[in-house]
């Protein structure tokens, strides 16, 4: 007989409340601290965060969801798939890292969006002769620890549905036809885990939640009708998010797995659950509590919505809607953050309580939860009636009707006179985040600076980078953001209807951590946010320097965004303010500004009846914020991290000058998709690839150019990095645009 259970979340963060992970992994690279001391910060992390979820009233708690990277990249290790080029590693974590991040003589995987999140996953490689194996030690070891604790744990393990179907095959073979091969693996597990005292395990099948053929429904029918017939297993629960189920739904019901945790933060999930009977019979964990925004829950609203669901289910527990690996840890701290504005949040600890007085309240009644809800309907009036939600003078202007279009690519090409030579060379815009740079940044947060001292340094880094960039011989430069903490929260903090916050900080990948803010009223600029940086560098050369914003569906993408709107409204005010700052870096003489997007295709929705919509607003957004300056002006965009495929026709859409785009990892895959719907405006595919230490070698570099050359014509290629340098060293950055540059030399020769 399994154990009941009634509240419980779908996965936990794991950088540290305080990035202790991301600063032990980093260490560990680095070489100043060994495996057992980098193990210890993890155990620690991981026991703490265990107790908190037991003590805050979960009796259920996840367990696998840990990793020192990626959780995509550690079930390719469960299955044994890492890619033959580092198996020969010796050691297991320098193995796994060298899939992750490369190193000097190895690529890494490739690396794209996780859905419609900013989370990335490393994508396994799998081809027609792959060899499975079952590699089980973490999960229980995990699995143990949490047990010796008293913790009530839940392995979780990625699905062997969605595995295959986000993985990549190298040899077109087709990867659903592994499952014979994957499943008796699966099987082995579930069986080791009940022998080791698991009596449930939750197998995460998001993939199941995008459109999908009936062969692909078909498959996940047969792998749990065979999972669900093993002899020896715990209790399967199938986890879904990030949207309903749709068809699969039914399908999977009619197995026999015991559970499914279904999103009801996607709209018409839970008349979808109603319409199934077979769920009468399964115990449905209840995704109710949103666990990718910040806003706190409607309580009132959302035990009516489970109390409709008790007659249609076996039984019910309440979660979150995913895991709350994409908000930060708590508001603890927050002190930046004033009420009414906090008492409308919930960041991960608060969405853990809210799961709990839920769960209480189906259980006790509302009594028992009186304070708790008489709490959340004043934070929800207050929300409604702030002033800062409407501002009439802002959607007067978008509602006089601005122009979102300029003249044709032609015309404005024969208007930028730039002097450029053939393949210009140039960079996406920041340069490495010095300590220099770190501690001037600290030094003004703590008082010990004054802002015309933090000015003086951040224009001697800037000074510093225009001058590399002369020596080294790049073609058009960028002033490297010195004074940018992040490419949204720098803007952010400077438009109203954003807040910033302190330590909310959420993984991005790997030990990559951002911190976005809050979008909670409407949007508009203060004043102009990045003119005097841009001029300062451009009085520095005679070269062209790039004016450098983010672009309205990036920033919407990188924040935590409001629920009271549509988000093509917000978009609209966004993309208003961009453009003011666009206007107004023209007026200061700079002739090329990049407007960057690089979330374009991160929040694409994940059904086909919603793409249109989707492509259409956010496309007129970046026009709008692009289209109110001269034809003299060149626009650059700049795309990275997804599969484009899907977006290419809103990326000829943008109409922008150049677009710069991600096109390393992926072998300038990319430049195909864009030939194929005639794109003939410039392009700067990158040419290697940032996310990895390695340094590329001048003959690798130009081999990419060569193969970019047979995609797109001399005079409309420009070349690249595939990112921007921030998180890079000085030295490898000095070194891999150096070869860079004399590889674009070699080929206009």
């Amino acid at each position: 007989m399994t154990f009941e259970f009634t509240a419980t979340v779908l996965g936990s963060p794991r950088i540290g409340p305080k990035r202790e992970l991301k600063k032990a992994v980093e260490s560990y690279w680095a070489g100043k601290i060994d495996a057992a001391a980098l193990e210890s910060v993890a155990e620690t992390l991981r026991r703490e965060n265990l107790k908190a979820l037991v003590a805050a009233g979960l009796d259920s708690v996840p367990v696998g969801t840990f990793s020192y990277y990626d959780h995509v990249l550690d079930t390719a290790v469960l299955l044994g798939s890492l890619p033959e080029r580092v198996q020969h590693i010796a050691d297991e974590k320098d193995r796994y890292f060298a899939a992750a991040r490369g190193n000097d003589t190895i690529a890494p995987l490739e690396m794209t969006k996780w859905f419609d999140t900013n989370y990335h996953y490393l994508v396994p490689e799998i081809s027609s002769t792959t060899t499975f194996s079952l590699h089980p030690q973490k999960l229980l070891d995990e699995l143990k620890e949490a047990r010796a604790l008293g913790i009530p744990a839940r392995p979780v393990v990625l699905g062997p549905v969605t595995f295959l179907l986000l993985s990549k095959s190298i040899d077109d073979a087709r990867l659903l036809d592994r499952l014979e091969d994957i499943l008796p693996l699966y099987a082995d597990l579930l069986k080791q885990l009940a022998d080791a005292g698991a009596e449930w395990i939750q197998i995460d099948e998001p993939a199941l939640v995008a459109d999908r053929t009936s062969d692909e429904i078909d498959s996940a029918k047969r792998t749990y009708d065979y999972l669900s017939a093993l002899e020896t297993r715990p209790a399967i629960l199938l986890a879904s998010y990030f949207g309903d189920l749709g068809g699969a739904l039914p399908v999977l019901a009619s197995t026999g797995i015991e559970g499914l945790s279904i999103d009801l933060t996607a709209p018409g999930t839970v008349e979808q659950v109603a319409a199934v009977p077979s769920l009468a019979t399964k115990r449905i964990v209840a995704g109710i509590v949103d666990g990718r925004n910040v806003w706190r829950t409607d309580l009132d609203r959302s035990l009516a919505t489970l109390a409709s669901l008790l007659g249609s289910v076996g039984s019910l527990a309440v979660s979150s809607s995913c895991s709350l690996l994409h908000v930060p840890y708590t508001l603890d701290g927050e002190d930046g953050i004033a009420d009414p504005l906090r008492s409308w949040l919930a960041f991960g600890s608060e969405k853990v309580a809210e799961i709990t007085v839920l769960a209480r309240a189906l259980r006790y009644g509302t009594d028992a939860v009186d304070s708790e809800l008489s709490a959340a309907r004043a934070a929800s009036a207050t929300r409604r009636a702030d002033p800062r939600l409407h501002d009439a003078s802002i959607r007067a202007r978008l509602d006089a009707g601005l122009s979102v279009d300029r003249s044709s690519a032609e015309e404005r090409r024969r208007s930028q006179t730039l002097g450029l030579p053939p393949l210009p060379t140039t960079t996406i815009g920041s340069y490495p985040q010095t300590t220099r740079i770190r501690v001037a940044r600290a030094a003004l947060r703590n008082g010990e600076i004054d802002e015309a001292e933090y000015l003086r340094r951040m224009k001697a880094e800037i000074t510093e980078v225009v001058a590399l960039q002369e020596n080294i011989g790049l073609d058009v430069l960028v002033h490297g953001e010195p004074e940018r903490n992040d490419m949204v929260q720098y803007f952010a903090e400077q438009l109203n209807g954003f807040a910033a916050t302190t330590n909310g900080w959420v993984q991005s990948y790997g030990s990559r951590c951002v911190r976005p803010p809050i979008l909670f009223g409407d949007v508009s600029r203060t004043g102009a946010m990045t003119v005097d940086w841009i001029t300062f560098a451009q009085s520095l050369t005679d070269k062209p320097v790039k004016g450098m914003l983010t672009g309205p569906v990036t920033i919407l993408a990188w924040s935590f965004v409001r629920d009271d709107q549509p988000l093509s409204e917000s978009a609209d005010q966004v993309a208003l303010a961009i453009r003011d700052e666009t206007v107004d870096l023209q007026a200061a003489g700079v002739r090329i500004v990049q407007v960057d997007e690089p979330a374009l295709r991160e929040l694409l929705p994940l059904r086909a009846k919603d793409k249109e919509h989707y492509l259409r607003w956010s496309v007129r957004a970046f026009k709008l914020a692009t289209s109110g300056v001269a034809d003299s002006t060149q626009i650059h965009t700049h795309l990275c991290y997804s599969e484009f495929g899907e977006v290419i026709d809103a990326i000829v859409a943008l109409d922008a000058d150049v677009t710069s785009i991600e096109a390393a990892r992926s072998h300038m895959e990319v430049l195909d998709d864009l030939n194929r719907v005639g794109f003939d405006l410039g392009v700067g595919p990158g040419v290697y690839d940032i996310h990895s230490p390695r340094v590329p070698g001048v003959d690798e570099i130009a081999e990419s150019l060569r193969a970019a050359l047979k995609a797109v014509p001399a005079e409309r290629l420009w070349v690249n990095p595939d990112c921007g340098l921030k998180t890079r060293g000085a030295a490898e950055v000095e070194a891999s645009l150096r070869n860079l540059v004399e590889a674009a030399r070699s080929l206009r020769e």
